[in-house]
């Protein structure tokens, strides 16, 4: 780990605050075991989820280098209380085996709906947490008669809508950065093929580093409910967030207009991981805007 501390910053901030949070979630550990667990054939690959608990489906999309119990191991006991947790692991992530496949927001966005079809879950609640919200984002403009209810926390539809420092040191991330890390150790304990790790850093940096842009017309279109949760100094950008919040339709005024059917929450003092790390305040938006 002592390699995350020669990085420059922001990137090294970024790295340490994930170890943070990989920490957290292994020293408490979920609280149940799924109730059912595999994989879906799907697109010339195979993904692996995970289903917790009885009620109305809700899908989670985890970040960039994490799987299911590193980013939602803390929501997972609590959501499932009351719903049908479904938890993907993305291409190349915990469980879900590396592909040579190239990586596209279109591509992962269908695997989600084929892991859908497979549980034949016909709609959804779906929460994208960073890298897993872009996808959310393309899963709601491809699917949209699959989506009930749209949570983005932390993320954007397009690479400017990060801070430009932010937008660099995705640039500069080497698969290097991650040796002997919380992140190598979880990816050892549960891949098909240990040896693939460098090559999935590789692919996930470049497609990191990849300027994108899922389209504001099709931001615009989206009709179902979207709640945007944002740390206020998680790295986006903040005046780009206020555009994309009035794109779905907010930031009216409420006193001479309808309310919209859209949110936009901005949590203080909280970072782009450890906005993450905040599971009452998380599970109070969720439970308040999913009912």
């Amino acid at each position: 780990m002592k390699n995350l501390f020669k990085t420059p910053n922001p990137l090294k901030s970024i790295l340490l605050m994930a170890i943070m949070m990989f920490a957290a979630s292994q020293s408490k550990g979920q609280q149940s075991k799924p109730a059912d667990s595999g994989y879906v054939p799907v697109n010339g690959t195979k993904v692996y989820y995970e289903v917790y608990g009885e009620g109305r489906p809700i899908v989670l999309l985890h970040g960039a280098f994490m799987t299911i119990e590193g980013n939602w191991g803390q929501l997972i006991p609590e959501l499932s209380k009351t719903r049908k947790v479904i938890a993907i692991e993305l291409q190349g992530h915990g469980h879900t085996p590396f592909s040579d496949r190239k990586l596209s927001h279109a591509i992962l966005a269908s695997d989600v709906a084929g892991v859908m079809d497979h549980l034949k879950v016909d709609s959804a609640d779906v929460v994208g947490y960073s890298f897993g919200g872009s996808v959310a984002y393309q899963f709601a403009i491809q699917s949209p008669k699959r989506l009930r209810k749209l949570v983005i926390i932390s993320s954007t539809y397009k690479s400017t809508g990060w801070r430009p420092e932010i937008a660099n040191a995705f640039k500069g991330m080497k698969p290097e950065m991650f040796a002997n890390s919380p992140m190598k150790a979880a990816y050892d304990a549960v891949a098909p093929d240990k040896t693939k790790w460098t090559k999935f850093l590789e692919q996930m940096i470049a497609f990191a580093g990849e300027p994108f842009d899922l389209g504001d017309s099709n931001i615009a279109k989206i009709s179902a409910p979207v709640l945007i949760i944002s740390g206020d100094n998680d790295g986006l950008d903040k005046v780009e967030l206020a555009k994309t919040y009035q794109l779905l339709g907010g930031g009216v005024s409420a006193d001479l207009a309808p309310m919209p059917k859209s949110h936009l929450a901005i949590v203080p003092s909280q970072s782009h991981v450890g906005l993450m790390m905040q599971t009452n305040t998380i599970l109070g938006y969720l439970n308040g805007f999913l009912k």
